[in-house]
């Protein structure tokens, strides 16, 4: 329940003029950036000295004008109220050729032209055009080579993780994790198919998802979905909601994750037992879920772990790395999260920590709490992934009292 005290507040806040500069600049970032995005490659590429002849500066021009105009135009189409999968697909693939560009423009432009100019190689047209050359052959390898990454079956990545209240009898306990699938415009049935393909290979004893399962509605996506419904674990399939859901009737695919075997832990636990020792799964609703509006829906850490003995260790599913603030404030042993993707396409991970304390792997969080952030199964938008590999994630669990082995 929302306090109404703190909702008036809210809304007060909410109406008084912001006059903070910084605050007032991002309000314009979602004009400014599709126009630095192509402006910066445009003129590094063809007028920064080249020289090159009329009609090649003014059709590769009129290129990045037409990336200009049509990457938004397709973005709104694609992921606004019409949903046009085809229209996605162009926006999300121009976003990402567009990041890589201007990524690439910027750093070859300045250093690449800087070292040049100190080793005294030809004159200023023979230096822009190795410029040129050089970012466009340097993009060109990255996103043919960042397609291909996100479109594979990722690897799996294996780690042993000691949990000091952890008992004996859980010792070598197998989670494996996967997350942050984004079932979306790029049909991948297959591909989900071959990852749960991949995650039954592990014989897990739990098997987890920490959301955004997907870009679109459950019945839109339900195909590339179904394959999570032959997922195997030895003792549960749990899930958690993503951010991402809640753009796209999260309710519907709480609904369809139950209905294919998997157990929504919305703001609950279950308890996983071995060798007469007790582990607390429990798992939040993103903490994005309150602002939905949808009945019920909001991360509650406290309803999560109500009723559990507080002496048993708690492995947590929440959606976001920062919510292991809130967690380490109650104890939790383990978080599990996803949701940054490793920053997905270099170097946009320096604006994901902006947002979140964690970018990747395994962190620790006061006294107690380990957080293990996962770089994520699938990809959101772009179909690249540039120095941010995918990953389906084994965990095996570890106690303090494990026997010695010889």
């Amino acid at each position: 329940m929302t306090n109404s005290s703190e909702t008036r507040v809210a809304d007060d806040a909410a109406r008084e003029p912001d006059h903070g500069p910084l605050r007032r600049l991002m309000r314009y970032i979602p004009l400014i950036a599709p126009v630095l995005l192509w402006a910066v490659p445009c003129w590094v590429l063809l007028h920064a000295g080249q020289q090159w002849p009329a009609a090649v500066r003014l059709a590769g021009t009129a290129v990045f004008v037409l990336g200009l105009v049509g990457m938004p135009v397709a973005m709104m189409h694609g992921h606004g109220r019409r949903q046009q999968d085809r229209a996605a697909i162009a926006g999300d693939a121009l976003l990402g050729i567009s990041w890589v560009l201007f990524t690439w423009s910027v750093l070859l432009g300045v250093l690449l032209r800087l070292a040049l100019t100190l080793a005294d190689v030809g004159d200023g047209q023979d230096r822009a055009r190795i410029v040129t050359w050089s970012v466009l052959g340097t993009a060109a390898v990255l996103l043919a080579w960042g397609y291909a990454e996100a479109r594979r079956v990722p690897r799996v990545r294996r780690l042993d993780v000691e949990l000091p209240r952890l008992g004996a009898g859980l010792d070598g306990t197998r989670v494996a994790l996967i997350t942050d699938t984004h079932y979306g415009p790029l049909d991948r049935a297959r591909w989900s198919e071959r990852v749960c393909e991949t995650v039954n290979t592990l014989e897990a004893d739990l098997v987890c998802h920490t959301g955004d399962i997907a870009d679109g509605t459950a019945e839109r996506r339900r195909a590339q979905a179904a394959p999570l419904g032959t997922v195997r674990a030895t003792r549960a399939r749990v899930y958690v909601t993503g951010n991402h859901e809640y753009y796209s009737e999260a309710q519907g695919w709480v609904d369809l994750m139950d209905e294919l075997g998997w157990e929504p832990l919305r703001n609950r636990h279950l308890l996983l037992e071995r060798g007469g020792d007790t582990l607390v799964v429990a798992g939040v609703d993103d903490v994005t879920a309150e602002s939905s509006g949808l009945p019920g829906h909001h991360a509650d850490l406290a309803g999560a772990l109500d009723g559990a003995d507080p002496g048993l260790p708690v492995l947590l599913l929440a959606h976001q790395p920062k919510f292991v603030e809130r967690a380490a404030a109650d104890g939790v042993d383990l978080q599990l999260s996803g949701h940054t993707h490793g920053g997905q396409i270099w170097p946009f991970h320096h604006l994901v920590r902006i947002d979140q304390p964690v970018l990747a792997g395994l962190s620790r969080h006061g006294t107690r709490t380990l957080l293990y952030t996962s770089r994520g199964t699938g990809f959101w938008g772009p179909p690249f992934r540039v120095f941010a590999p995918s990953e389906i994630t084994l965990l095996v669990l570890r106690s303090p009292q494990r026997p010695a082995t010889a």
